[in-house]
């Protein structure tokens, strides 16, 4: 008989933050830019240069661990990490293993099983590696060390995880709670968030975990969702047939569904960590540590509670809109220039989710600015464009960020509200459709509705269907 097997997770959590420069250096952050602009002797590791701290990497590392209701150790340390990578310039990695800049604290989440608090072993900070591409065509791999030297603050979990779904609740609320704190734009696609995951299976009631693999960098909470479930079933699997799981770092393949080893996993003493003897140890004092405490800015559940109250919103509009940073800045921002918090809801709980969904995108990604879809509003609200002519330019907000007024001018899209054209065009529907108006006339109620629908045609969309339909019925 097969045996109940639980499963064990904890993740290590990178998340870019986003500051304008790197870590130890003046070059710059952004992302994207033509490989090897962004560099400069320290982050490519040359002999004799020295790092300086960037003092808003500490200040973001602390309020996430102020927001994740971490201890904060005003006396922290740096500690140099020893492996050989083409991606790691200097040889070894600037990071924080003995003194960390914040540790214990804890995040609670939700799930269909209820509420569970999830411990954080520790925030530190280190900086990032740089990146191979690899080049199949010609056989070879090129580095890129734009990336070599963004700060990064790895969040290390408690192994308290024991699904796929409560470890993708975690990271939501993380990635929640950082974007909040304006900390990084944790925008997975571009790798400023990557979650490493530490899985184990052991008989269900025992204590004693079972040996766990680790796998590497998955770019996406779908993805990592699959692996989990497919390394809990590869482990099973191995143990059912009276193998041994091996303790190992291995690299999931999402598009094929499958995950391979990659190399023994290390321990810290492979590493060879000591004291990263050029950088002096992180002192701050009580006022500094105040001052990141009284910054901290309105969380979601506030944002929550003053939605419904301030702008009288239901408690759906404010769960949707409070669910990503992208989504309540945008509505503030849109609801202080048109003054319509309820119809400035509808337009992103609406429109906005549909076209995020249709083109697979997150709220992170959307570009369009709060002026241009209270411009959409106020057209639709002084009757100058109709609902389905709305929709259409605002899709083209969506994707361009065009100028609602010069595109509805351009276009002229403006509602006909000539009462003499629309008559003319009536006339001509209600002479073309006889047997419509004969149901209508014979107590069919829903027959003006096609009437409607005939002469929204004739006017090529572009009039008012209520006004339509008070002319329709007096002229018949």
């Amino acid at each position: 008989m097969r045996k109940e097997y639980e499963t064990v997770i904890g993740l290590e959590v990178h998340v870019e933050l986003a500051t304008k420069t790197k870590i130890f250096c003046s070059c710059s952050t952004a992302f994207g830019s033509q490989p090897n602009t962004h560099t400069c002797p320290v982050c490519t590791g040359m002999p004799g240069s020295l790092p300086v701290l960037n003092k808003k990497v500490v200040e973001y590392a602390m309020a996430v661990g102020v927001a994740t209701g971490c201890q904060i150790n005003q006396y922290s340390k740096f500690d140099r990490k020893n492996y050989f990578y083409p991606d790691n310039p200097q040889n070894y990695q600037i990071s924080q293993l003995y003194l960390p800049i914040c540790h214990d604290g804890g995040i609670e989440i939700e799930t269909k099983a209820g509420r569970k608090i999830i411990g954080i072993h520790e925030i530190h900070m280190e900086e990032d590696a740089g990146k191979l591409v690899h080049d199949d065509w010609e056989e070879v791999s090129l580095v890129d060390y734009n990336r070599s030297g963004v700060p990064l603050i790895e969040i290390v979990s408690e192994p308290d995880m024991r699904s796929a779904e409560e470890v993708i609740a975690y990271l939501e609320k993380l990635r929640m709670m950082i974007q909040y704190l304006g900390a990084s734009d944790c925008k997975m696609q571009e790798g400023s968030m990557r979650a490493d995951v530490n899985l184990s299976v052991r008989e269900a009631g025992a204590e004693k975990f079972g040996t766990r693999t680790e796998m590497k960098n998955i770019g996406s909470f779908k993805a990592i969702a699959r692996a989990i479930e497919a390394e809990a079933v590869r482990q099973i699997d191995l143990l059912e047939s009276g193998g041994q799981v091996v303790q190992e770092t291995r690299r999931w393949n999402d598009e094929q569904g499958y995950s391979y080893a990659m190399r023994s996993k290390e321990d810290a003493q492979d590493y060879r960590y000591f004291p990263e003897p050029d950088l002096v140890p992180i002192v701050v004092s009580d006022e500094w540590l105040q001052q990141i405490r009284d910054n901290q800015p309105e969380m979601r559940d506030e944002k929550l509670k003053r939605y419904q109250e301030t702008f009288g919103l239901p408690e759906y509009d404010a769960q949707i809109l409070t669910s990503a940073k992208k989504l309540a800045d945008l509505f503030e921002a849109t609801t202080e220039l048109c003054q319509k918090p309820k119809k400035v809801s509808n337009w992103l709980i609406g429109e906005t989710m549909r076209l995020l969904k249709e083109h697979e995108m997150d709220p992170e990604q959307l570009s369009f600015s709060p002026k241009n879809l209270a411009k959409v509003i106020q057209l639709t609200e002084d009757g100058t464009i109709n609902g389905t002519v709305a929709k259409e330019v605002f899709e083209e907000v969506f994707a361009r960020d065009i100028d609602p007024d010069a595109y509805v001018k351009e276009k002229g899209l403006k509602t006909v509200n000539d009462e003499g054209a629309l008559r003319k065009a009536i006339a001509r529907v209600i002479k073309e459709n006889p047997q419509s108006v004969e149901d209508y006339r014979g107590g069919k109620e829903k027959a003006i509705g096609f009437l409607v629908g005939q002469t929204m045609k004739a006017m090529k969309g572009k009039a008012n269907p209520g006004i339509i339909n008070q002319i329709l019925k007096e002229m018949l």
